[in-house]
């Protein structure tokens, strides 16, 4: 992870924890990263969830990948900094993968 502080603007996705795919992507301004790993490779992380014009609308704690946290403009909207956030495979991180769809039993 890059030795991201408060006050840093960061991309929480998929690559994070699979509760933030989709729709769910967060931006957030951190107000503090957790000093010690329950798990290694987690890290708690507590922060101000931004909007489209970057204005706090929330304060959240979130538990996440420490790998997945995306560098983010406080400027770029959501949509920008996921697509800034593309993988050496082509990937974005926080593309939502297709449902499957079950045939039904009857």
């Amino acid at each position: 992870m890059t030795a991201f502080k408060a006050g840093d603007v960061v991309l929480i996705g998929a690559a994070c924890s699979v509760q933030f795919s989709g729709d769910r992507v967060l931006r957030v301004r951190l107000v503090s990263i957790g000093a010690v790993d329950a798990y290694h490779g987690w890290v708690w992380l507590t922060g101000y969830v931004l909007d489209a014009k970057g204005t706090a609308t929330g304060k959240r704690e979130v538990y996440v990948r420490s790998t997945g946290i995306k560098a983010c403009s406080p400027s770029s909207s959501s949509a920008r900094c996921e697509r800034s956030a593309v993988s050496s495979t082509g990937r974005v991180s926080g593309a939502r993968r297709p449902t499957p769809v079950l045939p039904s039993l009857g």
